[in-house]
């Protein structure tokens, strides 16, 4: 179920899926409650209550979404989301770059996930996220980057290789077979170093489109959606928060 989870401290837990967890995702034509009992088989998984587990609509933009608003919808449309109340968060991807922040705040940890693909990570979803974060007081930030599909696979056309590598020129790449590509991966760790986030793994990050345990739309495209995860394990420290 777990392609990768670890405890990262202030009582929070990363953690990205493989496809033993199946498909976690409502539209990509799979059965919505089979889709629904995967996603409490998840959370049954993580020791989170059932249905508490954020889900996002993601149209690869910029927008992130406030977990701790009371008044946010049951799905809200994003590509990102940000909570210092301890709302478990998930982002979904198959191919596109899944990022998993965590910072220290006043009250306690601050966690927050972005979904990185071509069109969000070169408009800034990424920065908008980190912004997000600081602006509830979170410092110390720290990102894992989780499986997404790599520079030597992710083969575009010149011209849009272009346009993004004038945008952020570390995603210029080439495909093992000696085409124009872009390498998300890179760009995503450029742009979190550019912001003063420690990228903290994890180490030996796997190809979606090369590993047959991912999902990857560019292989499969009934493969489905994998996720990155963060929540927390044990109740906010006031006193860590405040160290």
């Amino acid at each position: 179920m777990f392609w990768w989870q670890e405890d990262v401290g202030q009582g929070v837990r990363v953690a990205f899926t493989d496809r033993g967890a199946g498909n976690l995702a409502l539209h990509t034509g799979d059965d919505a409650g089979a889709v629904r009992t995967r996603r409490r088989a998840l959370e049954g998984a993580m020791g989170v209550p059932a249905g508490s587990l954020l889900f996002l609509d993601q149209v690869h933009g910029t927008a992130v979404a406030d977990a701790d608003d009371p008044a946010l919808p049951p799905v809200p449309t994003a590509d990102a989301a940000v909570s210092a109340d301890g709302a478990p968060l998930a982002v979904m991807v198959a191919d596109c770059v899944p990022v998993v922040l965590v910072g220290r705040g006043q009250h306690g940890p601050v966690t927050a996930v972005a979904h990185a693909g071509r069109r969000g990570l070169l408009d800034g979803v990424l920065e908008r996220t980190v912004e997000q974060l600081r602006d509830r007081g979170a410092d110390a930030l720290a990102a894992w980057i989780g499986p997404s599909i790599c520079g030597g696979c992710y083969e575009v056309p010149a011209a849009m290789q272009e346009e993004s590598v004038r945008r952020i020129p570390a995603v210029a790449a080439t495909t093992t077979w000696g085409t124009p590509s872009l390498d998300l991966p890179a760009g995503a760790r450029d742009r979190l170093a550019a912001l003063g986030v420690t990228v903290a793994g994890p180490a030996g990050a796997s190809c979606t489109r090369e590993n047959e345990r991912l999902s990857s739309h560019r292989r499969d495209p009934g493969s489905g959606r994998i996720a990155g995860l963060v929540w927390r394990t044990a109740p906010a420290d006031p006193a860590q928060g405040a160290a």
